[in-house]
């Protein structure tokens, strides 16, 4: 008797040596596990991996303590020399200043005939035992100032000597187209007095 073949049969076994279905993925579209994939770091040849710590043998890190201490003298030093500076500066244009002033007013007592007052109130002593009022009034007069004069000043010094002040001044009284020179010193400690005076005619 021959022996049919067998029909196939649906079976919801599996079939050991089959592979077994994708199991499905977990919430989020993650496969659900327990433990992350383990993923090794790749560095370059010559690279080391980061780290917060020095490698042995390194030495330690310079202290700056040196340089601010030097960079604070020196500072110093500039502010002491900028501070100088100004006080000298300071100091120079207040005495040229006064000597500019007091030669202003000499002059401008000279020319407005009042020679007494700019005798008294400008001249030192020693000047004045070389220089007396009336011969000083005369020589005022014979050069024929008016007010229409000016004064120019084309030099002015200031100096110290031995703690004396001292200030130079020179210049022109310009009057109608004569040109007197004049030559002034004041000198002093607390007070600037004159000391030497010229006053004629330019040739």
């Amino acid at each position: 008797m021959q022996r049919l073949p067998e029909r196939p049969t649906l079976s919801n076994t599996p079939d050991p040596h089959e592979p077994g279905p994708t199991p499905p993925n977990g919430p989020g579209g993650q496969q659900p596990t327990s433990q992350q994939p383990y993923t090794r770091q790749r560095f370059g040849r010559n690279t080391l991996p980061p780290t917060p710590f020095s490698l042995p043998g390194q030495p330690p890190a310079k202290s700056r303590k040196g340089l601010w201490i030097v960079l604070g003298i020196v500072g110093g030093v500039l502010l002491l020399v900028a501070v100088g500076v100004t006080l000298l500066v300071n100091l120079v244009g207040g005495a040229t200043r006064h000597a500019s002033d007091l030669a202003d007013d000499f002059t401008r007592l000279v020319i407005s005939g009042e020679t007494n007052k700019a005798y008294n109130d400008f001249m030192d002593p020693a000047l004045k035992q070389r220089l007396s009022l009336e011969d000083f009034a005369s020589g005022v007069r014979s050069l024929n100032l008016d007010p229409s004069c000016t004064t120019s000043y084309d030099d002015l010094k200031v100096s110290a000597q031995n703690g004396t002040n001292i200030a130079d001044v020179a210049g022109l009284i310009q009057c109608n187209g004569r040109d007197i020179e004049l030559v002034y010193r004041f000198a002093g400690t607390d007070e600037l007095k004159m000391v030497t005076i010229r006053l004629k005619p330019k040739t």
